[in-house]
């Protein structure tokens, strides 16, 4: 069983919103993946992308320079 962490999840309205952020994160080496939405947020597509908290403002602007919305930004336990 995987041990429970502090993470950065980000969520998203669309899958296809979803998509492009894990194509440009892996393209630009940002750290993190994509996961199924964790039960206690809710999130449009079901998928979010996790990264560790400490990257939130990167993530922000990282967001803001592909010009992609997410749903929500939550540092959760999971």
């Amino acid at each position: 069983m995987r041990q429970k962490e502090w993470k950065l999840v980000i969520t998203f309205r669309t899958t296809a919103d979803a998509i492009a952020f894990e194509k440009a994160c892996k393209t630009n080496g940002k750290p993190g993946r994509m996961i199924p939405v964790p039960r206690e947020i809710s999130a449009g597509c079901g998928l979010a992308w996790s990264t560790v908290p400490e990257e939130k403002e990167g993530m922000t602007l990282f967001l803001e320079e592909q010009s992609i919305k997410c749903e929500e930004m939550k540092v959760l336990f999971c």
